[in-house]
């Protein structure tokens, strides 16, 4: 058996700031639900990869997931993350047969995947 991601959490200390940071960005539509502060986010993403990887310093750097967003063009993308608020935690480097990766992170100190993919 193998099992999905089917849902994405992002915690936030600014819950209106940080949508207007994915809305600004990405594109997601998002909306309110339920509970106040509280909204569902409809990214139409159509796939999600991942990977596992060592902590290198026990205690420090992140303690969940990063999730990675594909992109057509990834300098227009950080660009568009550092000016709606967020900034560069790793420059792009260079995946050879994947493509250029760089990791960001949101208006809620947050860490996020920029990948544009090599076309093949």
């Amino acid at each position: 058996m193998t099992y999905a991601v089917v849902h994405f959490e992002i915690e936030c200390d600014d819950v209106e700031r940080a949508r207007r940071f994915y809305e600004g960005v990405f594109g997601w539509k998002i909306r309110p639900w339920g509970p106040p502060n509280y909204y569902l986010i409809d990214p139409t993403t159509a796939g999600l990869h991942g990977d596992l990887r060592e902590r290198k310093n026990r205690g420090a750097g992140n303690c969940g997931f990063v999730c990675t967003i594909d992109c057509d063009d990834l300098r227009a993308m950080i660009g568009a993350v550092v000016a709606h608020g967020g900034a560069i935690a790793a420059p792009e480097y260079r995946i050879e047969g994947v493509g250029n990766l760089a990791y960001v992170t949101d208006t809620e100190g947050n860490r996020i995947g920029l990948m544009q993919q090599d076309k093949r």
